[in-house]
């Protein structure tokens, strides 16, 4: 039986759409928003899913639970989405009155994982399905972007080269937020980008030849902290699903 959530808080990864926008330095949430673990409560079922509940108003509020072995995380900006898990897998749905609303789900910590993933997106506006997730020592937040809608997420970065992987070519972005919501609060770390020049919403992503391509170009990793597939949908309508393994 899957689990349904109607999510009204969590931390964002909006900053791709709104550095592509000019937004990014606007919107940006304060430290104290993300830092911020009350408000939530958190069961289990004996299938190994979770639920949490978020009070209305505590935005940017990062809440992570497993479902059926794998983490997810849900955020809405503002109002609510729909978001149905199971092990492996998630229905999202949300409407334009959201400012911004993120869906995914994954592992607690990241690895150099060879993911494979069959997922849909049906919607109008900004959208992106990436794979996404953060390091610390150094600080770092990561994107492989396999399809988007209106805006190049990586449209606001400095392209530093392409390089091939699972039947498709990448091409990579660097830049570097400042004074930025992150994992360990306000802080300034760059992103490393990688999207995929021909879109799709299944198949294989190897992880570690982003690594190694990014690393080509000096972009280098830490140690891992979250890394989920997910959806995103700025300012926009839709509906999306994901299964992983």
């Amino acid at each position: 039986m899957p689990l349904v959530l109607s999510s009204q808080a969590n931390m964002s990864f909006r900053s791709l759409f709104l550095a592509a926008t000019g937004l990014a330095g606007v919107l940006a949430a304060p430290a104290t928003d993300l830092d911020k673990r009350q408000g939530q409560t958190i069961t289990e079922s004996t299938t190994g899913n979770a639920a949490y509940t978020a009070h209305e108003g505590d935005e940017n509020e990062s809440n992570f639970a497993c479902a059926g072995g794998y983490y997810f995380s849900n955020y809405v900006q503002s109002g609510s989405d729909q978001l149905s898990i199971s092990s492996g897998h998630y229905d999202l749905s949300w409407s334009s009155s959201n400012e911004d609303v993120v869906a995914g789900i994954g592992w607690q910590t990241g690895s150099a994982r060879t993911i494979d993933y069959d997922g849909s997106i049906n919607a109008g506006g900004n959208s992106l399905l990436a794979l996404y997730g953060w390091t610390t020592g150094p600080l770092v937040e990561y994107y492989v972007v396999e399809t988007y809608g209106d805006y190049n997420p990586g449209s606001a970065g400095t392209k530093l080269g392409s390089f091939q992987s699972d039947g498709g070519t990448y091409d990579v972005y660097k830049t570097t937020r400042t004074n930025a919501p992150s994992i360990q609060g306000t802080a300034t770390f760059p992103q490393y980008i990688s999207v995929r020049t021909e879109h799709r919403t299944s198949g294989t992503i190897t992880f570690q030849n982003h690594i190694d391509a990014w690393a080509s170009f000096g972009l280098n990793l830490g140690s891992y902290d979250y890394q989920i597939m997910a959806t995103e949908g700025y300012e926009s309508t839709g509906t999306s699903s994901m299964t992983i393994n």
